[in-house]
């Protein structure tokens, strides 16, 4: 989070370490000094968090539940990309547009105004399947009125943080913020799958709407003197475009962008690939599937709590994370078994939390915080708004050539985007790659083009 114009830009080179000016995403001046959970000691934190772990399980449990209910319904895997794609369409045609409002408007009102909306979609959707009633154009509607709360619900949420806990703890709260929700994922795929079997996917849908109940009650309960003041962005003309330029000019807000958008677009399709895989594949049912996602859900959660202990966002940290992402999804794609792909899906889940903290946490601290707002709801944006494109196309390759393939091509666009940021990154720097191959210690790091010295036998350069 930016503290004033010394935050906003990167951390000044160092000579020992001179990579460090383009490979690391800006710092804050002040860092919290309390641990792994030091963003637990506010009062107002600690409310937001217990109300969004009860939440985000009731969340979890209606995914599991929404996938198996669809697939039921038609017995098609592309089906379940159109409701996905149906949920985060709105973000990809209107999200600069929830921006502009969280800019604009007191955050903590407007979250109200949100989780109260999702809470209606969440019991809607219970009665539906609970009478009998529920049709696939149903779920579509649902799926689309929620994608249309959540464009206003996430950049006021994820702007919302900081006048919780200030700049000072915002890293430690965004990974904690990840945490909570991976941790829900652990028990909501679970208590689906089993609620599922045994009285059906009804309940999963009614208990995620009572659910809201928990950050409602939270919100009502914070002590609004305690909050941290941000100037809200007065209405004005074109802010979209200033919002856009702001993001157009800073390659440290570029950047993490546009990797997450590919990231999100072709490797983040689980529901379509362990829905295929669990029917056509290992032939299992709503269990297997509930416990697929909770192997994944456990590698996030890890991968969350390593975060909070980290005190800087570095921009090869999210390169590598994404490399190894897709390199994961590649190998599990080929995986031999049942028991190899569970297993490969807990690293996943590590690299695809790491991905989305360090991006979502480097963007908070470097953006102007009058812009916070429009540039969170871009980058949420194309991370989440670019399903609607994603997942109908993963959608139909997995139908027509096998959930094997469809996983296979998510891992290699990931892995390929991967290297063409790095490489971009590196070229924008003014860097070139350095690999030093001496006995006893071989390294590979970047340093500046110009040198002062011709290149050893050993040493090879690559110029981006």
């Amino acid at each position: 989070m930016s503290t004033g114009h010394g935050a906003d830009s990167a951390p000044a080179p160092n000579r020992h370490d001179d990579d460090a000016r383009t490979t690391s995403l800006p710092r804050t001046r002040r860092t919290s000094k309390g641990g792994t959970f030091s963003s637990l000691r506010i009062r107002n934190y600690r409310l937001f968090a217990t109300g969004q772990v009860v939440s985000n399980t009731g969340t979890w449990m209606q995914r599991i539940a929404q996938d198996w209910l669809v697939l039921g319904l038609t017995g098609s895997s592309a089906a379940v990309g159109i409701t996905t794609a149906l949920q985060f369409l709105p973000m990809l045609l209107l999200g600069l547009y929830g921006g502009v409002i969280a800019d604009r408007c007191p955050k903590r009102p407007l979250l109200l105004i949100t989780q109260s909306a999702m809470a209606v979609t969440g019991l809607a959707l219970g009665v539906l399947t609970l009478t009998g009633h529920v049709q696939v154009w149903h779920v579509y509607l649902i799926a689309l009125v929620l994608g249309l709360v959540t464009v206003v619900d996430n950049p006021a949420r994820q702007a919302f943080v900081v006048e919780m806990v200030g700049p000072a703890d915002l890293r430690n709260a965004v990974s904690l913020n990840s945490a909570n929700f991976q941790s829900a994922r652990l028990v909501g795929p679970a208590v689906a799958g089993v609620l599922i079997t045994a009285m059906g996917s009804g309940w999963a849908f009614l208990l995620n709407g009572l659910s809201f109940a928990a950050p409602i009650a939270a919100l009502l309960l914070m002590r609004t003197g305690e909050l941290h003041k941000v100037d809200r962005a007065p209405r004005a003309k074109g802010q979209l475009r200033e919002g856009l330029n702001h993001v157009a000019g800073r390659p440290e807000l570029i950047w993490p962008i546009v990797l997450v958008g590919f990231i999100g677009t072709f490797g983040f399709n689980f529901p379509i690939w362990l829905t295929a895989y669990v029917n056509d594949v290992f032939h299992a049912g709503a269990g297997t599937y509930g416990l697929l996602n909770t192997l994944m859900a456990g590698g996030s959660l890890a991968g969350a709590l390593l975060a909070a202990r980290r005190g800087t966002s570095r921009m090869r940290m999210l390169v590598g994370a994404a490399a190894a992402f897709g390199a994961l999804e590649i190998a599990a794609a080929l995986a031999p078994s049942f028991w190899v792909f569970a297993v490969l899906l807990v690293p996943i889940g590590m690299c695809g939390l790491t991905i989305n903290v360090t991006a979502n946490s480097g963007l908070q601290m470097a953006a102007d915080p009058a812009l916070r707002g429009r540039v969170m709801s871009l980058f949420m944006m194309v991370f989440m708004g670019g399903a609607p494109l994603g997942a109908p196309l993963i959608g139909w390759v997995t139908d027509a050539y096998g959930p094997r393939v469809g996983f296979l091509a998510g891992g290699v666009v990931s892995a390929l985007a991967a290297v063409a940021i790095g490489f971009a990154l590196v070229r924008s720097g003014g860097l070139r790659l350095k690999i030093d191959l001496r006995r006893g210690r071989p390294s590979v790091t970047f340093v500046p083009r110009q040198r002062t010295a011709a290149p050893r036998p050993d040493e090879v350069t690559v110029v981006a």
